[in-house]
């Protein structure tokens, strides 16, 4: 049932090339899996939220009017001017 290996250990007789296979693997899935959670964290926050949100080469005059009225840039006459001639 059981081999003795070095210093009279018993083992299960998995053989000195398996375990070398596995003990590769299991390095090369590490070394992956790390630098996948490294470019994932790296990667800029916009590409990892909903595409919901127009991204910034796609941002309309309308959409930077809206953010420059919800940052206080602008007060709400001003926007609404704005608004009207956007839209004629």
């Amino acid at each position: 049932m059981y081999e003795w290996g070095y210093n009279g250990m018993p083992h299960a007789g998995m053989g000195f090339g398996v375990g070398w296979i596995l003990m590769v693997l299991f390095w090369i899935l590490l070394i992956v899996a790390i630098a996948v959670l490294i470019k994932w964290l790296i990667a800029p926050s916009g590409s990892r939220s909903s595409s919901d949100a127009p991204s910034p080469s796609r941002r309309t005059a309308m959409d930077l009017l809206r953010e420059r009225y919800a940052r206080g840039e602008i007060d709400h006459e001003e926007f609404e001017e704005r608004k009207r001639r956007l839209e004629d």
